[in-house]
């Protein structure tokens, strides 16, 4: 299942503020909260604020791709949280973690509609 809609998307981080991970994945966690943001208050309809979210994406996972490099050849990937793994104290929470998995991604695609040429989605 994926959520993309910025409604949806507040549930999740309002979830992961109550119930902060853990492990490496709170770093892409912290980055989709700041590319939240940015899209929450339409400021990714700029091409300076689209040159902040590529900078975000760079930083998560896979970091670019290769038409996002040619794209934006000049991007600056953010610093990323260094997360040092915590004591699992819940049982429930290591269940939890097993039994599902689960991915922060923004996307960034070519859409000429749009006034600065690309589509965010979280």
């Amino acid at each position: 299942m994926s959520v993309h809609s910025i409604k949806d998307i507040r549930v999740i981080i309002d979830h992961f503020n109550k119930y902060p991970l853990k492990t490496k994945k709170h770093a892409d966690y912290v980055l989709l909260m700041k590319a939240f943001y940015i899209v929450q208050a339409n400021k990714h309809l700029t091409l300076y604020d689209l040159h902040k979210i590529v900078a975000i994406k760079a930083s998560m996972n896979n970091g670019l791709s290769c038409k996002l490099q040619t794209a934006f050849p000049d991007v600056v990937p953010v610093t990323r949280l260094l997360v040092k793994n915590k004591k699992i104290t819940d049982a429930y929470w290591l269940a939890g973690f097993i039994s599902a998995e689960g991915c922060f991604k923004i996307i960034i695609q070519v859409n000429i509609t749009y006034s600065v040429g690309f589509q965010v989605r979280l």
